[in-house]
């Protein structure tokens, strides 16, 4: 189904949409519900163009006559019986304000109106495809009503009564119906042919009323080839029951093709206008004066006729301003042409001889428009003035009236016009350095230099070790536990062998390398001394072992193949070389260097690999070394 939102939005012109909100700021101030129906939805629906506008509103019409004039509308014409108004907005916008009506017809062609809703008016129209309705009102705006499935006869191209009877109650439908098939080239569907030819043969057309002999003549001229529908209506017999004396061969049919010309080549610029009023005087050519009169008084809106007797008036007075010093230029006829009465537009390019107006409507329909094409978009662009700065179509418009006087020709010219549009340039952007975040992998990287600096005083520590377990006789529990635990010198009376407890770090440690990596970042976590104490240590080790002989027997024994095995396997000692710089100068402790170089992989092996867990059963190992002893 179609979008009827969109429809309303792109189908109509600007004019009429303008003419549809100012009739529901009408309604809507008045408390009444405004639907548009018949024809407009019609032509929406088929693709058709929209010719003039057919609103409803749910209660009487009538009383909206002030409120529309002060809208700007001009009322030319009412229908008090079917409480109708015929309006026309600016613009050329024709429109039929009428009421929700039920109808019932106790004779052929005597309507009895009541008031009703919506859907019992749509109900009582005369075809199905005339018989829809699009809402106007807020939160129901663009909802579509057919009750009796117009669509489906749109889609046919077919013209269905909505009543069997329709022919009969009403016979000016059977006028409409050829008038329709004339415009549209469409077809009654078989039952409604049949029905048409009977009311033919039975003469149901005798019933018509003055109104709607009035209305539906008028229509011919208001049609969009009236020539056509003229003819139409001659070979169905027709118009000796609307008015006899008007017919397709008194019209002037040269002139009215013209006309057409020039009215299609408005519209491709924007103009729109009403074409009714020029093509009475060239339907009416070889009409006599009185017929003329006649004919006119017999329309129904008598403001049509108003236009028609005031069209020479306003035109004349047109051509004046448009052949003055106010249109002189390109740009200012341009702008007079789109403010002026389009049918006095129409009516001057059609009939003027006047050389110098004729050579504007001439640049006006090919050489002026042109000048769009010359707009500067890429320039704007790069010069910073987009489509969301204030004021940005005006601008377009400035600069188009620009090119079309010919006043900007090169692009420096283009550019210096610009210039004060311009806004200024940005600022560039700020770069803040962030400060870096560590990543959670890289994290353990800080704790490098710590467990390098562990490991250096570690060595040292384990020298201690070694001289404090040679001359306090040690246990084995002080190499298994790693630096924490080498510090703090075993209370022990009864000497051990040292070779023993580096067999027992050496079985032990042994599986330990294929858990490196993931227990790096663990064990140097939990083997962290105080700073201070370690170097006071370290130093004392030191000492000690520059002057007792005995310790060398620890660095012997830590060369033994077990040893050696595991600390193949220890990776880091270019992690034990770095820090040893920082926290053990080569100077002061040269000695220590050596003895810690070669001692160092046990002791790595054994802080680096062993978890801190492992230190409650140390402890266990170096109380129950005594026992064994025993």
């Amino acid at each position: 189904m179609a979008d009827y939102i969109y429809l309303l939005e792109n189908r109509l012109s600007q004019a009429q949409r303008d003419s549809l909100l100012a009739v529901r700021e009408v309604a809507r101030a008045k408390g009444l519900t405004v639907f548009l129906v018949g024809g407009a939805v019609r032509d929406m629906t088929s693709g058709s163009p929209v010719r003039d506008l057919d609103v409803v509103v749910q209660g009487n019409a009538l009383k909206l006559k002030k409120d529309l004039e002060k809208a700007h509308a001009v009322i030319t014409g009412e229908n008090e019986a079917g409480q109708a108004l015929f309006v026309r907005f600016p613009g050329g916008v024709r429109m039929e304000i009428g009421s929700t009506l039920t109808v019932t017809y106790p004779k052929p062609g005597k309507p009895v109106v009541k008031a009703a809703t919506i859907l019992d008016d749509l109900r009582r129209r005369d075809f199905t495809a005339n018989a829809m309705a699009l809402s106007l009102n807020d939160g129901s705006y663009g909802l579509l009503m057919d009750p009796l499935n117009g669509v489906a006869d749109i889609e046919n191209r077919e013209l269905r009564l909505v009543s069997n009877y329709g022919f009969i109650e009403d016979p000016v439908r059977m006028i409409r119906a050829a008038r329709l098939m004339a415009r549209l080239g469409w077809q009654m569907d078989e039952k409604t042919q049949a029905r048409y030819e009977t009311g033919k043969q039975e003469g149901y057309i005798s019933a018509m009323g003055e109104f709607h002999r009035g209305y539906e003549t008028e229509e011919i001229f208001h049609e969009e080839d009236p020539l056509r529908v003229l003819r139409k209506l001659e070979a169905e017999g027709w118009m000796k029951d609307l008015f006899p004396a008007l017919s397709s061969a008194k019209a002037n049919v040269t002139e009215l093709e013209k006309l057409r010309d020039v009215q299609s080549q408005l519209q491709m610029q924007g103009i729109h206008p009403e074409a009714a009023v020029a093509n009475f005087p060239y339907l009416t050519a070889k009409m006599a004066p009185k017929e003329v009169a006649a004919l006119k008084k017999s329309f129904a809106r008598q403001g049509f006729v108003h236009e028609i007797e005031t069209l020479e008036d306003e035109a004349k007075a047109f051509a004046t301003e448009f052949s003055g010093k106010g249109a002189a230029s390109p740009s200012q006829a341009w702008k007079l042409l789109h403010s002026a009465k389009p049918e006095s537009i129409l009516w001057v390019a059609h009939t003027s001889k006047n050389a110098g107006i004729q050579n504007k409507f001439k640049g006006f329909f090919t050489e002026w428009a042109h000048a769009k094409q010359r707009l500067p978009y890429t320039l704007m662009q790069e010069m910073r003035i987009v489509p969301e700065l204030p004021g940005y179509g005006e601008l377009l418009d400035k600069l188009f009236f620009e090119l079309m006087d010919g006043k900007l020709g090169t692009v420096e010219e283009m550019k210096a016009y610009l210039e004060p549009y311009s806004p200024p340039a940005p600022p560039p952007p700020v770069h803040l350095r962030r400060p870096r975040v560590a990543k959670k992998d890289a994290k353990p990287a800080k704790s490098r230099k710590k467990a390098a600096a562990v490991d250096a005083n570690g060595d040292a520590e384990a020298v201690a070790a070694a001289e404090t377990n040679e001359v306090q006789a040690g246990s084995p529990a002080p190499a298994k536990s790693g630096v924490a635990k080498a510090a703090v010198p075993m209370k022990t009376t009864a000497p051990v062998k040292v070779a023993a407890p580096l067999k027992l770090v050496a079985k032990k440690a042994a599986p330990v390398p294929k858990a490196v990596a993931p227990v790096k970042g663990k064990a140097v976590a939990k083997a962290p001394v105080k700073v201070a104490a370690k170097k006071v240590v370290a130093k004392t080790a030191a000492k000690k072992v520059a002057t007792k002989a005995p310790a060398k027997k620890a660095v012997k024994a830590a060369k033994k193949a077990p040893v050696k095995a595991v600390a193949k396997k220890a990776p880091g000692k270019a992690a034990a070389k770095a820090p040893v710089k920082k926290h053990a100068p080569a100077k002061k402790h040269a000695p220590v260097k050596k003895v810690a170089a070669k001692a160092a992989p046990a002791k790595k092996a054994a802080a680096k690999h062993a978890p801190a867990k492992h230190h409650a059963p140390a402890k266990k190992a170096v109380k129950a070394a005594p026992k064994k002893r025993r």
